[in-house]
Parts: C-alpha cells; structure tokens; sequence
C-alpha cells in the first residue's frame, strides 16, 4: 500500500537584514566547531590533507578503499568540497568525507579519544564546584582512613 504525503504550502515571507545577520553568525559559529580542510595534496603515496591553521594529516592511500583505481593524474585531480568536509575527484565520481578517512586511522582515532578524555576532564560542572567549595568550606578534600591493623588468623 502507497502511503501519499502531501507538501505543506508555506507562505513566502520576506528574507530580512536581520535574517541574513542571524545566518551569518551561525555560519562563523559552525565553521568554528569543525576543522575544515583548505588543500589536498598527493605525496608519497599519501593524501596530505591540510588545514586553515597550517596543520596537516597525511594518510596512506593503502589502506583506503576508495582509492583503489586512482592513477596518479586522478590524485592530481582532487580537491577539498563541501565547505572543507569532502575530498572529491570529478573523474573518479567521488566525494568522501575527511572525517571518515582519518577514522579509518586507529592511532588517529586513538589519539582524538585520549584529547577528547583529557578535554572533558578539565571541565567543572556545576555540582564539581559546588561541591569543591562545601569540601573547601570543611578544611578541603577529606583524608583517606588508614587502615587499622587487623590480625589475621595463623597461616595468612
């Protein structure tokens, strides 16, 4: 059975300065949250993938099964798409997410979790810093018990 789904008529309202200024902001404030590529390069049998900071990534084109068929004309051709998120070769059809290739790094993938751990650690909710003041407020942190001496019976 065909289910039918009828568009919803919207009506057309006017596109504001203050509508633009609003889009703009959330457009800096995306560009901020994700790195975005600025250039591809092929070099030694890697895909050097750089970054607007001057940083870059080079990964094996080995492992990578999109790549497999590319002749070096067709690494020549590639290019950063889709806002600095995608590589993409026109002669090839292909466009592949860069997120996706460095996942595909396990000592990548490794070290983003270890930055990401290391991140969140740092961070203070507010119950942390309610409660850090309450410990302080007490003499600070309270101390371990020793454990008392406790005889064991023979043979242990």
């Amino acid at each position: 059975m065909k289910k039918i789904v009828k568009a919803k008529v919207v009506p057309y309202v006017p596109l504001t300065e203050a509508d633009i200024d609003k889009a703009i902001a959330r457009g800096r404030k995306l560009k901020r949250l994700y790195a975005n590529a600025s250039s591809v390069r092929y070099v030694d049998d890697c895909i050097s993938i750089g970054f607007s900071d001057g940083s870059r990534v080079m990964l094996p084109v080995a492992g990578l099964p999109e790549f497999e068929g590319f002749s070096l004309q067709d690494f020549q051709q590639l290019e950063v798409g889709f806002g600095g998120k995608a590589l993409c070769c026109e002669a090839q059809d292909l466009d592949v997410s860069i997120t996706g290739l460095i996942a595909t790094s396990q000592p990548l993938m490794d070290l983003a979790t270890s930055l990401v751990a290391s991140r969140n650690g740092r961070k203070s909710s507010a119950a942390k810093s309610a409660a850090a003041r309450a410990n302080g407020k007490k003499g600070g942190r309270p101390r371990k018990k020793e454990p008392e001496d406790v005889e064991l019976p023979p043979g242990q």
